[in-house]
């Protein structure tokens, strides 16, 4: 059996958007230095702890790097219709906003040649 933890498994990993493993990362990091801290003061009580720590953060760069290269396709996360439609609105009043600028800028320009 791997040692490392229950709830993150290579499957459960494949789950997992990007985001969600930088902060497993990040989390698993944070542990990582607490742990070694632990041992250098004598309070570590488990050192397999340790060894599973460390495995977990390979695989969770493992998963990184496959889908970075391809190898491992991203999980398409499903967004609600409701965020789906605010999405829009919001992209919407960002190109009108765009557009503002741009006509202002035009407008300065052709008063600029005049």
């Amino acid at each position: 059996m791997a040692i490392g933890t229950k709830e993150l498994a290579p499957v459960e990993l494949d789950t997992f958007d990007n985001e969600k493993l930088f902060e497993e990362l990040k989390k698993a990091k944070e542990e990582l230095f607490n742990l070694r801290f632990q041992s250098a003061t004598g309070q570590l009580e488990s050192h397999g702890r340790l060894r599973a720590v460390k495995r977990d953060i390979a695989r969770i760069y493992t998963v990184l790097r496959e889908r970075e290269l391809g190898i491992r396709a991203t999980p398409v996360v499903a967004v609600a219709p409701a965020k789906v439609e605010k999405a829009e609105k919001k992209t919407k009043k960002a190109k009108a906003a765009v557009e503002s600028t741009d006509d202002a800028a035009t407008e300065a320009v052709e008063t600029k040649e005049a």
